[in-house]
C-alpha cells in the first residue's frame, strides 16, 4: 500500500481544518446566543441571534465547499479509474483477437496437411487395390496356363512385393493421419480453453 502523497495529505488536513472551523463557528454562535439570553437584554439577544445566523451561514458555506471539493475529487478519481479500465479492456481485446487469429492460422495449416494426407492415402489405397487386382488376375492366369508358370510366378512375386509396399505405405499414412487428427483435436481443445480463460 502506498503512502499518501503530500498533496492528498494537505487536502485531508485542509478538509479537517475546514470542518473544525465550521464547528467552531457554530459553537461560537451558540455561546453568543446563550450569553445574550443570560443577560436578558432584548437588543443584545437580537444582535446575538443575527450573529448566530451569520455564523451558521458561514459554517454551512464552509461545509458545502468541503462537500463539493470531496465530490470533485471523487469524480476525478472515478474518471481516472474508468480510463485505466478502458485501456486494459482495449489491450485485452487486442490480445484476444491476435490469439484467435493465430489459432485459426494453425488450425487451417493442420487441416491443409490432413487434406493432403487424405489425398495421398486415397491414392495409396487405389494403388493397393490395383496391385491386388493385378495379383489376383495373374494368379488365375498362372493356374490356367501351365506353360507360362515360371514367367507368371516371377510376375506374381513382383506384384506381391508392390502390394506389400503399398500396404505398408497405407499403414504408415493412416498412422500419420491419426496422429495429426489427434494433434488437431488437442489444439482445438486448447484454443477453446484459452478463449474461455481470456473472455
Amino acid at each position: 500500500m502506498t503512502s499518501p502523497s503530500p498533496r492528498s495529505s494537505a487536502r485531508r488536513r485542509q478538509r479537517s481544518t475546514r470542518i473544525t472551523v465550521a464547528v467552531g463557528l457554530l459553537v461560537l454562535a451558540a455561546a453568543l446566543v446563550l450569553g445574550a439570553t443570560a443577560t436578558g437584554q432584548f437588543t443584545l439577544v437580537l444582535l446575538s441571534a443575527l450573529a448566530a445566523v451569520a455564523l451558521g451561514a458561514a459554517s454551512t458555506r464552509i461545509t458545502w465547499s468541503e462537500l463539493a471539493q470531496t465530490r470533485r475529487d471523487a469524480a476525478a478519481d472515478r474518471a481516472h479509474q474508468a480510463e485505466a479500465y478502458r485501456d486494459i479492456t482495449a489491450r485485452r481485446t487486442a490480445e484476444n483477437v491476435a490469439f484467435a487469429q493465430s489459432m485459426r492460422a494453425r488450425i487451417a495449416e493442420r487441416e491443409e496437411v490432413i487434406g493432403h494426407l487424405e489425398v495421398e492415402l486415397s491414392k495409396a489405397l487405389e494403388r493397393a487395390a490395383t496391385s491386388t487386382l493385378k495379383m489376383n488376375g495373374e494368379a488365375r492366369r498362372a493356374d490356367l496356363a501351365e506353360s507360362t508358370v515360371a514367367r507368371l510366378t516371377t510376375s506374381l512375386e513382383e506384384s506381391e512385393s508392390r502390394a506389400a509396399d503399398a500396404i505398408v505405405a497405407v499403414a504408415e499414412l493412416e498412422v500419420e493421419l491419426d496422429a495429426l487428427r489427434a494433434e488437431l483435436d488437442a489444439w482445438k481443445i486448447e484454443a477453446a480453453k484459452d478463449l474461455r480463460k481470456r473472455a
